[in-house]
């Protein structure tokens, strides 16, 4: 069971001592002590967290978990444990840590339960880790056109300190700096050196790619190390055999899709992977959702085609990885899993991990607000309730009748249509009512001020979410009739899927009506119009969207505070010459200061000799009436200038879309391609781009970060105005009131930093490499004639600069270009 030892072979002399103090301050009674212990196993340094009389002492919640090994003294001499003494010994066993019972001069000590022995950290060699990127490194060696990047050799020394101390580095690299090999090359040394797991999380699927591609085989490359990286994808990426075996079955539903069916199964027979990305053809958005894998109608070990499982495969092989690499957004759902309950030691949605990298860390607050929002379409309710029943060329169809042929209930399936068809009445009247009240708005949310308007809208949801609760109990009921043996047909596993989705829409209906009792969330409603319809009025939606106010705390309970170092790396985080913005959107500034390293470092790229940045004078400001009609002749004189190869970027898509039809009539006769977002996927439209030297990108949103055209093919870029965010937006405007609250200035504090960090992703599209030249053209002049201005100008580089009138600037473009 436990053995008698003298302490001098369990602590240190230091430590011996240190008992005998506190004990002594404790008048003799007991005491109780958490330990650290070195590789060896001796206790080399301990803390005092409670003091109790001679027969008992409370184990202090906090200290228990801080400790390797628990301490505590027995007065009397006796050191045989207690009943208590062994139900505390129990809770160690299953945090593997020691439990000791020591006499009062700490003389000797009882091992009630060995510790575990830490395992050894092999810390990093700062300057030997830079040194693979160094002039005389290994990468210099194999690249003969290779030149030494200060600003990464100190990145990489940086980053290496940051593992070694546990820390939270936050670190901005300007474009060329070279901060993916800055990051790699630390974590694929620290991952062979100390057998632990690093995950690689990054914004874009371009960068994954070239993550997965190229930089991490070459980084292994020349470190020698054989480790190995996985790109890692959410399961919904990843075709299930067994729901794709179900569909075709179902001709009802599917017959109109049979080919396309047909030729996935084909695509599986030989897919390695069956993920969606590798398909040759593609497959709409409602059938790829009733084919891919989802969690909650997975079969787990029941499945039979669990051997073949493309998701099995996919985790296996990170199981097996030092090296893992995601999109933020599965990070996510990783960390949401972890905090409900799955803890940091065990498989979650990736296998356990305490290390991660953020790369383009400056969208974490985009991609983790949008990740923990939830809420409901008419669209996401309607197909759910087809999987139930549905009418198809007169005859009916659905999971219900499976239910009702196997449950040794009473069959509902007659009032569950009736419901059903209630439900899609209630829904209907909902969007008309939210019609009404939202009138020509594009959104609404719930707040003091527009409670009284929504009421009727609340009143709808209150009786939609009566009747699909009463839908699903009925199912339920069913359900519980059928037998063990049962269980596991497809159709009842796919209903008790249904029934969790109805679970989550049913708890934002409710929470919407008890909007007030969560201060912590923003409740509102978006107008969506379908892609497919026209701009007259037909075809629009609405959106029901519960979004949370502030993701800090969660970033900080879920990420900062478990893990043992995070890395966090862009070209865009400062605003204003410091980081204190993103940090605390992101929930850094809750870390302790002492683990948390920043530093700046700029581009080696020649800004002040290649890049004309130019304003014009003359333009009208963006809330005049004539600023629209001035941007579109002055960006189709700005794109005749520079032969096209331009980039315009707006944050309007109406703005676009009659700034595009302009300079096509204005430019017709001259060859220019004309490229519009919206017109073709995201990707087919930048491969276009790219390979046509003569081309223009009419873009929005997305598209101001993540594209890399260096070379001919994107000589200049249009910034039509500046990227602040609409006041109507609901969020925007719930966190603008937070600040007013505190007594805060929402412009200063969230729109104009919000508003810079967008800016310099726009800015930084164009110069890609050393020898890329070009203009950046920001037709509104507030950036100079606002005092706040200035914070947008200090965030870019030293460039040559222009701010004269709209003629004079389209010659110096078409000078300093060609």
């Amino acid at each position: 069971m436990g053995s008698f030892l003298e302490t001098g072979r369990r602590f240190s002399a230091e430590v011996i001592e240190k008992i005998r103090e506190q004990i002594a301050l404790s008048d003799g009674n007991e005491v109780f002590f958490t330990g650290n212990i070195d590789a060896e196993g001796l206790v080399v340094k301990v803390q005092a967290f409670a003091r109790g009389n001679s027969h008992e002492v409370p184990v202090h919640a906090d200290g228990a978990r801080r400790g390797e090994v628990l301490i505590h003294n027995h007065p009397s001499g006796n050191l045989t444990p207690s009943d208590a003494d062994l139900s505390v010994a129990s809770n160690c066993s299953e945090n593997a840590q020691g439990f000791y019972i020591i006499n009062n001069l700490c003389s000797e000590v009882y091992v009630v339960l060995e510790p575990v022995k830490p395992a050894v950290t092999h810390k990093l060699d700062p300057d030997k880790t830079a040194f693979y990127l160094s002039s005389q490194g290994p990468l210099a060696r194999i690249s003969p056109m290779y030149e030494e990047r200060k600003g990464q050799l100190e990145l990489v020394t940086q980053i290496s300190r940051v593992f070694n101390e546990n820390g939270i580095g936050v670190f901005e690299a300007g474009t060329g700096v070279g901060k993916s090999f800055a990051y790699l090359i630390p974590s694929i040394l620290w991952a062979a050196k100390n057998r632990e797991r690093v995950v690689i999380s990054t914004g874009t699927i371009n960068l994954q790619q070239q993550l997965t591609e190229k930089d991490i085989p070459q980084a292994i490359k020349i470190t020698g190390e054989k480790i190995k990286a996985v790109l890692v994808k959410g399961r919904q990426n990843f075709v299930c055999l067994r729901r794709l075996e179900d569909c075709t079955r179902e001709k009802d539903l599917f017959d109109e899709d049979q080919e396309i069916l047909d030729k996935i199964y084909s695509w599986t027979e030989e897919s390695k992977t069956g993920s969606r990305s590798d398909l040759s053809f593609n497959v709409s958005e409602s059938l790829w959702s009733r084919v891919n894998s989802e969690s909650d109608s997975c079969f787990g070990m029941r499945c039979p085609f669990r051997e073949k499982c493309f998701v099995l495969k996919m985790r296996k092989e990170a199981a097996d990885a030092n090296l893992l690499v995601v999109n933020h957004h599965l990070l996510f759902a990783d960390i949401e899993s972890r905090l409900a309950g799955a803890g940091y030691d065990d498989t979650a949605v990736l296998p356990p991990y305490r290390r991660v990298v953020f790369d383009e860390c400056h969208g974490i607050e985009e991609s983790a607000t949008s990740f923990f929002s939830s809420g409901f379409t008419r669209f996401r309710i309607i197909r759910q309730l087809n999987y139930l029943f549905r009418l198809k060329k007169g005859s009916a169809a659905g999971f219900i009748f499976t239910i009702g042929a196997l449950t040794t209930e009473e069959d509902y399936s007659g009032e569950i249509q009736q419901e059903i068809s209630v439900i899609k009445d209630a829904m209907a009247d909902l969007e008309t009512v939210t019609a009404d009240v939202m009138d020509y708005s594009f959104s609404l949310r719930l707040h003091s001020g527009t409670a009284s308007r929504a009421s009727d809208i609340i009143n709808r949801m209150h009786i939609l979410q009566a009747h699909i609760a009463r839908m699903t109990g009925l199912c339920r009921k069913m359900i519980d009739g059928i037998s063990d043996d049962d269980r596991d047909t497809p159709a009842v596993w796919e209903t008790k899927s249904v029934l969790r989705r109805f679970d989550d829409i049913v708890a934002v209906l409710k929470n919407f009506s008890e909007w007030e009792e969560h201060p912590d969330c923003v409740f509102w409603i978006e107008k969506r119009r379908l892609a497919s319809s026209s701009s007259s009025g037909d075809g629009v939606y609405f959106s029901y969207i519960q979004t949370p106010l502030d993701i800090a705390p969660m970033m900080n309970s879920g990420v900062f505070e478990p893990m043992e170092s995070v890395v966090c790396a862009s070209a865009t985080i400062g605003t204003g010459g410091n980081f204190e913005y993103w940090k605390k959107r992101t929930g850094v500034s809750f870390a302790e200061e002492e683990r948390i390293y920043e530093d700046k470092f700029d581009s080696p790229f020649p800004y002040d000799k290649n890049l004309l940045f130019a304003v014009p004078s003359d333009a009208p400001f963006p809330d005049n009436e004539n600023f629209q009609p001035y941007i579109e002749t002055a960006v189709a004189k700005l794109i005749s200038a520079a032969g096209g190869r331009t980039l315009v970027l707006f944050t309007s898509y109406d703005s676009l879309r009659h700034a595009c039809d302009t300079a096509k009539t204005l430019l017709r006769s001259s060859g220019i391609t004309f490229l519009k977002q919206g017109d073709d996927d995201r990707s087919r439209l930048l491969a276009t781009f790219k390979d046509d030297n003569s081309s223009v990108l009419f873009a929005t949103n997305s598209f101001w970060e993540g594209i890399d055209v260096p070379g001919d093919s994107l000589s200049q870029v249009i910034i039509v105005k500046l990227p602040f965010g609409v006041p109507s937006d609901p969020v925007f405007a719930a966190r603008s009131e937070l600040i007013e609250k505190r007594g805060g200035s929402p412009f200063m504090e969230l729109s104009v930093p919000d508003a810079v960090i967008k800016f310099r992703q726009g800015f930084g599209r164009l110069i890609r490499r050393t020898d890329d030249r070009g203009c950046v053209i920001v037709l509104d002049r507030r950036i100079i004639e606002k005092r706040y201005g200035s914070v947008f100008l200090r965030s870019i580089p030293e460039t040559k600069k222009m701010y004269s009138p709209t003629d004079e600037i389209v010659h110096s473009v078409e000078n300093f270009i060609n």
